[in-house]
């Protein structure tokens, strides 16, 4: 399999998308002081450009991590929870769960259920990308950057089997298989 990287959004357009972000998050949370919750480990270049950008006083960053892909580029179906929080991280307080990207649903749902557990006085869903036309559970958005095509995304943290995660920009992953003169498949 050869694989492409086709670019969908530049680095200056997620800066920009980014304090857009902050600037909503700031006006919102002027009063308060929420606890920001981040999905590893997609989520952790958005999230650190996030909290940077953003004026507002957090309590603190908090990690939580899910997995539904593996080393795959379909969703497994369900969420497992890899990594989880106290219970009096949350309890009673503001929370604002940050994603890197909603797909199917079915990660950020488990992500929002599991946080709930915890009796949040709040909790609002900031995520960088939106992928609507995959969507198997409904998802409410509260602050979102965009909104991308039905293709396999990475860069700025996403991966495709760990790789590509560095990339600065998002980009849509094409795979094609490619024979050499022999007839033979080429990797």
């Amino acid at each position: 399999m050869k694989e492409n990287l086709v670019s969908l959004i530049s680095k200056e357009e997620i800066v920009l998308a980014v304090n857009r972000l902050a600037q909503a998050l700031d006006r919102d949370y002027a009063d308060r002081t929420p606890v920001v919750v981040g999905v590893l480990k997609g989520s952790f270049i958005f999230l650190a450009d996030l909290i940077r950008a953003m004026q507002t006083t957090i309590a603190n960053v908090e990690l939580i991590r899910l997995s539904s892909y593996g080393a795959a580029t379909v969703s497994a179906g369900e969420a497992t929870l890899l990594l989880g929080l106290k219970e009096d991280t949350v309890r009673g307080r503001d929370v604002i769960l940050v994603e890197d990207i909603v797909d199917t649903g079915i990660s950020t749902t488990a992500a929002l259920q599991y946080l709930k557990r915890y009796q949040p006085a709040s909790i609002k869903l900031c995520a960088l990308l939106d992928k609507p036309a995959r969507r198997r559970t409904p998802v409410t958005i509260d602050y979102l950057g965009f909104k991308v095509p039905d293709q396999f995304i990475v860069g700025y943290g996403i991966d495709f089997d760990e790789k590509y995660r560095q990339l600065p920009g998002i980009y849509a992953l094409e795979r094609s298989m490619k024979s050499d003169v022999s007839g033979s498949i080429r990797v």
